[in-house]
């Protein structure tokens, strides 16, 4: 029997009639569970109700369909939620907070303006910075809790601090610190990582024995220690500083690896011009500040959020942002500390708050999840 694609498609697009039909009278009665719940005081989520229809539904699926009619099912009451999440849209402190910060003109970032970050001069974080700002006054701080606990203490209105790298992947002590401090992102920048070995005038490449750099910067180097097993790799707390300590020593054996500028910056030689892993090496940096700030530009939102230790709870905060159609363009997960196999979540997504619909989808999420932090709205600086 010859197949009539266009007779399939006919009966199909019959069928799909039916069915926005129906989704839309459902659509309707939710809105009556809606108002129900909300004169209750109940909660949107039901997951033995949810439980239940799956069990019936894949049933009546029958066993090669089970699997799709539950996903199905899964995907629809993901956008139930949503509406019934939009039509009893509570005022919160997150909630007024975005409000806030979406209403009236807005502002431009500062160009002359104290910033902190971690290192000295000739790090990779001032040049972030000068990025970020066009006539920043830097204040070096020792560690990068240093450079949190200056914005959050009001030492520096902003601070910069490397975020992840595409080679070393996330710079693990900034999230874990993202944890502890109060803080918003407001803007975000991507910095080249131009990685050298570079040792006093004089010293040799065979001589070297020993190499300091920030541990960051060693991880991108691996290929570099793995070729040349007899030298050792030793962390210290910012390539600049790793410089300025080789610059100084008498040893002849000693190297440190550091931008360009560093080589510059402390009188040293290039013993090799490429160290990295991978030429395109980049790090992305964040400009944090204390209050919740919307600048001009603001195209990127981060959220800091906990799910439920349960099966679908992740699934759920992403068909949230699905329904939308937003980007999601990173999700990290966090061991939670003290707690076996529960993590914390980190998600990008390129927003803006200006839009009701995207602070209304914040608030969603936040009813969905266990926990969630706002880090910010902000411009990623290319």
């Amino acid at each position: 029997m010859e197949i009539n694609l266009q007779e399939i498609r006919s009966k199909l697009d019959t069928i799909d009639n039916q069915l926005i039909a129906l989704f839309s009278q459902r659509m309707n009665l939710v809105k009556d569970v809606a108002a129900y719940k909300q004169e209750k005081n109940m909660p949107i989520l039901d997951t033995q109700r949810e439980r239940e229809i799956i069990n019936r539904v894949s049933l009546q699926a029958g066993e090669e369909l089970e699997y799709y009619a539950k996903l199905l099912y899964q995907t629809l009451f993901s956008v139930s939620r949503a509406y019934q999440s939009e039509r009893l849209r509570a005022e919160t402190a997150l909630s007024k907070a975005l409000e806030n910060a979406a209403a009236g003109e807005q502002k431009k970032m500062p160009e002359r303006v104290m910033v902190a970050c971690q290192g000295t001069e000739g790090a990779y974080s001032q040049k972030a910075t000068e990025r970020m700002f066009a006539f920043p006054q830097i204040l070096y701080m020792n560690t990068f809790n240093d450079v949190f606990n200056a914005v959050e203490k009001g030492m520096c209105p902003f601070g910069v601090l490397p975020i992840e790298n595409t080679t070393a992947g996330s710079v693990t002590q900034v999230y874990d610190l993202m944890e502890k401090h109060h803080f918003h992102i407001v803007r975000a920048t991507r910095q080249k990582i131009d990685h050298r070995l570079l040792a006093r005038p004089g010293v040799k490449l065979e001589d070297v024995r020993e190499v300091v750099s920030h541990e960051q910067a060693l991880r991108q180097c691996s290929a570099f220690f793995a070729a040349r097993p007899d030298i050792k790799a030793t962390p210290m707390e910012n390539t600049a500083v790793a410089a300025a300590f080789a610059a100084r020593t008498e040893r002849k054996d000693l190297a440190a690896i550091a931008s360009r500028t560093c080589e510059q910056l402390y009188g040293m030689e290039t013993l090799s011009d490429s160290v990295s892993d991978a030429e395109n090496n980049s790090t992305r940096f964040i400009c944090i500040a204390k209050d919740l700030t919307v600048y001009e530009g603001a195209n990127k939102i981060s959220i800091m959020l906990t799910a439920a230790h349960q099966p679908g709870s992740l699934y759920r905060l992403l068909s949230l942002i699905s329904v939308m159609g937003l980007n999601l363009t990173k999700l990290e997960s966090r061991p939670i500390p003290g707690k076996d196999f529960e993590f914390r979540f980190f998600f990008d997504i390129e927003a803006s708050i200006l839009d009701p619909a995207v602070r209304g989808l914040i608030g969603q999420l936040r009813q969905e999840a266990d926990q969630l932090v706002f880090l910010g709205n902000y411009e990623e600086m290319r």
